[in-house]
């Protein structure tokens, strides 16, 4: 019975490791794992060298609407219901997973990583209360984080309808420059 719970113990502190490489704040980590907060801390530090970030998690549903992250949620959350529909992953693992395919797909096109580990999984958590919902685009047909009560029959999405400012992020103008 004690070489289970060694067993087991393990594999939290390996899943700990994986989830701190991937950039999870602490209280994904309390949340999703059984091992102690003061082992979390120094295994945080083991991993990146530094104390982990301090502040509350994102709160708001607010932050996903807005354009470049919407984009970025939107593209997460495709990857995410695509693994719950047509894999036997569920939950972490399912975000996990998301979240790699994610960062592929940034890394393979050459796009600014916007979305963490973190906000991704405070995503799905706010999809489950049904407080997001996938909308789809009356002009592309794509689907996009939308807040759960809003009107959808007329959506247009951001990628159809670009804001003025979109794409005017500090990388961009550095990139710019960079080419100038």
């Amino acid at each position: 019975m004690k070489n289970k719970s060694v067993v087991v113990e393990a594999q939290e502190i390996q899943l700990a490791a994986e989830l701190i490489r991937l950039g999870a704040r602490l209280q994904l980590l309390e949340a999703e794992t059984n091992v102690s907060r003061e082992r979390l801390l120094k295994l945080y530090k083991e991993v990146k060298g530094v104390s982990p970030p301090k502040g509350m998690l994102p709160f708001s549903t607010d932050w996903f609407l807005t354009w470049q992250p919407n984009v970025h949620a939107s593209l997460f959350m495709s990857f995410y219901q695509f693994m719950l529909e047509h894999t036997e992953l569920r939950g972490l693992n399912a975000v996990v997973k998301a979240f790699r395919l994610y960062l592929e797909h940034i890394e393979l096109h050459g796009l600014e990583c916007v979305l963490s580990l973190t906000r991704a999984w405070t995503l799905v958590r706010f999809f489950d209360a049904n407080m997001l919902q996938m909308a789809q685009c009356k002009d592309c047909g794509g689907h996009f984080v939308a807040h759960a009560q809003d009107l959808t029959r007329n959506y247009a999405c951001g990628l159809c309808h670009v804001p003025a400012r979109a794409g005017k992020t500090k990388r961009s103008a550095e990139v710019a420059a960079a080419t100038a």
